[in-house]
């Protein structure tokens, strides 16, 4: 096929996140008489639009209520964008523009969660960055957002929404969730969002194993991701854990340098195809990773969260390097996105590529494919305890079920049925005992938040990729 570079691939976005990150601050500005006399100017070029330009014109002409021009070229813009249902191409905001500027950066304050409109409805578009209230608070991908502090949402503009989200660091906020069926509420305080994207230790029983995770891919991922190797060296590492589990994805210029570290020079990375299906292969170098190279052993882990930069990541190194790829089919976003500014505070983010992998797969609503499976228990994806009511005996829901699954889960003995009984009561007060509680039997917001951390260190503890990762490496 014909090989043809469209626009400089640093200004693309490979990420799930397209539409509106909820950050602090800032306030909306629309589309001012300059943008607006550049359209009427432009669109008589374009025989398609001239419909969209008489309409324009009766509107302002005949309307007989108040218009504001900027709004109304701000609803086509918007409506246009609307109508290729993409939900990873928007038309953003003043806020929008700003909070997706601060997310690449790595510097930005909010939840830490990523919404946008999808058929219709309010979701959480990506997974919550690791760390954040959101994360903290057990808000997943795909999870849809039907009320705001019991307000319902349903005729919401995304705009409206995100002004409700955002507030002020330490100030609560409850959500009601629809995840799959199963409504519960989950209360979030909102906070700084962490800035750095790469953490890393060694494994506290295989010393000679470095444990690297990558939150996301932001502007200085590359950075610190090649400082986390070097100073994982000087202490003894002989071998990596990459973890990009729950990594929504980033930006392509960090994900390719980051990539180019553990392969050869001249492997492929990732192809990518136009509309016209010409495609282009981008390969490992040392202007890409500048000389810097991870020859060590490695394993890579994954799950349902990994998406975008995550799975071009995963897929070069699966595909190119036949470097073992643990955990659980990963998301599936097979889209690349740039962004271009409209105005002087609005932007549009336009899907305009397929990314390969090096095989030429397109793994897009299917997911990378892990080398070897393994996954956390049933009792890592149990929801948040909703906070709709205090729960205590008598009570008979699915959010009590789902309360005595946790406490199953963390050795309690509860019976498996939807019934708040003794048992369930027993087990509460002993929780509320050991950890300084009011001791009532009755589950509350802080009671449930104690049992939902204790579920999240169990989790932690047992977990069957990061063991199975440990084992190849050691042996």
């Amino acid at each position: 096929m014909k090989k043809q570079h469209l626009i400089p691939y640093h200004q693309y976005i490979i990420s799930i996140l397209c539409t509106a990150i909820i950050v602090g601050g800032g306030s909306y500005a629309y589309f001012n008489h300059r943008y607006t006399s550049y359209v009427a100017s432009q669109t008589h070029e374009v025989a398609e639009l001239k419909e969209v330009h008489e309409l324009y014109d009766d509107i302002l002409q005949g309307y007989v209520g108040e218009i504001n021009r900027s709004e109304l070229v701000e609803g086509a813009l918007q409506g246009m964008i609307d109508s290729l249902d993409d939900p990873y191409s928007s038309y953003l905001k003043e806020e929008e523009t700003s909070a997706l500027n601060d997310d690449v950066s790595g510097s930005f304050e909010g939840i830490g969660a990523t919404l946008g409109r999808q058929n219709d409805l309010l979701k959480v578009m990506e997974a919550p960055i690791e760390g954040s209230p959101a994360e903290k608070s057990g808000l997943k991908i795909n999870d849809t957002i039907i009320k705001i502090d019991d307000e319902e949402i349903a005729a919401e503009s995304l705009s409206e929404s995100v002004k409700k989200i955002r507030g002020e660091k330490g100030s609560k906020l409850k959500l009601t969730i629809d995840r799959d069926g199963e409504v519960f509420d989950v209360v979030i305080t909102r906070d700084t969002i962490p800035l750095t994207t790469v953490s890393a230790a060694l494994d506290t029983e295989e010393p000679t194993i470095g444990n690297i995770r990558i939150a996301s891919f932001g502007g200085k991922t590359f950075e610190e991701l090649k400082r986390a190797v070097k100073d994982l060296r000087k202490e003894g590492a002989e071998s990596f854990v990459i973890d990009l589990r729950q990594n929504p994805g980033g930006l392509l210029d960090q994900v390719e340098k980051m990539a180019s570290m553990f392969l050869k020079d001249g492997d492929v990375i990732v192809q990518f195809e136009d509309k016209g299906k010409n495609t282009l292969e981008h390969k490992a170098s040392s202007d890409l990773d500048g000389g810097f190279k991870v020859k060590e052993p490695v394993v890579v882990l994954v799950d349902g969260g990994s998406a975008s930069a995550s799975e071009i990541f995963a897929a070069a190194l699966k595909e190119s390097a036949g470097v073992e790829i643990v955990g659980t089919q990963t998301y599936g976003k097979g889209t690349v996105q740039t962004v271009k500014d409209l105005g002087e505070k609005t932007s549009m983010k336009l899907s305009i590529l397929k990314w390969l992998t090096p095989d030429g797969n397109w793994v897009h609503e299917e997911g990378l494919a892990p080398t070897i499976e393994a996954d956390y228990p049933d009792y890592a994806y149990l929801s948040p305890i909703s906070r709709s009511n205090i729960l205590q005996v008598g009570d008979d829901s699915d959010v009590v079920a789902n309360l005595n699954k946790m406490l199953k889960a963390l050795d309690y003995e509860v019976s498996d049925s939807s019934m708040f009984d003794e048992q369930t009561k027993e087990a509460v007060s002993s929780v509320q005992q050991t950890y300084d509680l009011s001791v009532t039997g009755q589950v509350d917001d802080q009671t449930a938040s104690v049992i939902e951390a204790l579920l999240r260190s169990k989790i932690l503890e047992t977990d069957p990729a990061y063991s199975q990762a440990i084992e190849l490496l050691s042996k």
